[in-house]
């Protein structure tokens, strides 16, 4: 098993959305990379610092990091800072934050090659993990309690099977 902690805009999206992945075995949504306090959602709205992040938890074997590298950059606007969909706000900045090192090489090819596939510099953090506090009960799992709540995910990507071809582009 292997861990990364992936921030995309609103976690809600981000954790339905890596559910659907056979490989993935756990999600958790929380706040991470901002000052050392835990927060709470009030605080992280009022600009703690922290963004919105989802910690996946993956079998290596079912889900390589660079297959969920390619997934996490499908729902993402890369070039855009602190804002994804309609949220707008520190929280709601992107990143790719690790805890191994040996997943550099992984994370830096995928950042090379989404930066040469956008033509411009990615506004995407890609840093070690400096803390990670997990949200409130009610935000973890937080669409399949409120189906339809928003989301900057759009719907159809979030019943993606990984053996469809598209899912690979």
């Amino acid at each position: 098993m292997q861990t990364i902690y992936l921030a995309g805009g609103c976690f809600w999206g981000l954790q339905k959305f890596f559910d659907q992945f056979e490989g993935v075995l756990e999600t958790e949504v929380g706040y991470a990379n901002g000052p050392d306090a835990a927060p709470s959602y009030q605080e992280v709205c009022a600009d703690s610092g922290h963004a919105e992040t989802v910690k996946i938890v993956y079998n290596e074997e079912k889900m390589s990091l660079e297959q969920l590298l390619v997934y996490y950059f499908m729902v993402i606007d890369p070039l855009s800072v602190n804002r994804q969909g309609h949220d707008e706000g520190i929280q709601y900045r992107t990143g790719v934050y690790y805890t191994d090192e040996s997943q550099l090489p992984t994370l830096r090819a995928a950042f090379d090659r989404e930066q040469e596939k956008v033509g411009a510099p990615l506004a995407v953090a890609l840093e070690p993990l400096k803390n990670f506090f997990s949200a409130e009960e009610y935000h973890q799992k937080y669409l399949d309690k409120n189906p339809g709540g928003y989301c900057h995910v759009p719907k159809h990507l979030l019943n993606l099977s990984a053996d469809k071809p598209e899912a690979e582009n």
